[in-house]
């Protein structure tokens, strides 16, 4: 049976839609971390980790590297930053509640890091 464009989404869509993936997706945009890591930056016990990460690499959403004897995955932004500004523009633009809503105060939350981290990298 051919595959539609709907089926696609859906498995697309259903693999972002699990909180830790996209925690874990929205980590990686700082660059390649090993399991260890992003369980510790997300509090998480590393077999979560591990089990969220293996259809974000089925899919394409990651991809991994061995270095030595760890795997370091790393943000497939080909793919990746363009959804993630779709994302943040339409929060921007359509979210019902606007003052309230949680996505527009994570937004907003992420700008003012990405916004520091610039000014700490301008300067040293």
């Amino acid at each position: 049976m051919k595959q539609t464009l709907s089926d696609t989404c859906y498995m697309f869509f259903f693999t972002l839609s699990n909180q830790t993936r996209m925690a874990i997706l929205e980590l990686l945009r700082d660059g390649p971390k090993n399991v260890t890591e992003i369980a510790e930056t997300l509090k998480e016990e590393q077999s979560m980790i591990s089990h969220n990460l293996r259809p974000l690499e089925k899919c394409g959403f990651v991809f991994s590297e061995k270095r030595k004897k760890e795997h370091y995955y790393s943000l497939n932004k080909e793919t990746m930053e363009p959804l993630f500004k779709i994302f943040t523009q339409h929060a921007k633009k359509y979210c019902i509640t606007k003052v309230n809503c949680l996505a527009i105060k994570h937004i907003r939350k992420r700008e003012k890091e990405e916004a520091a981290k610039s000014l700490y990298l301008n300067r040293h």
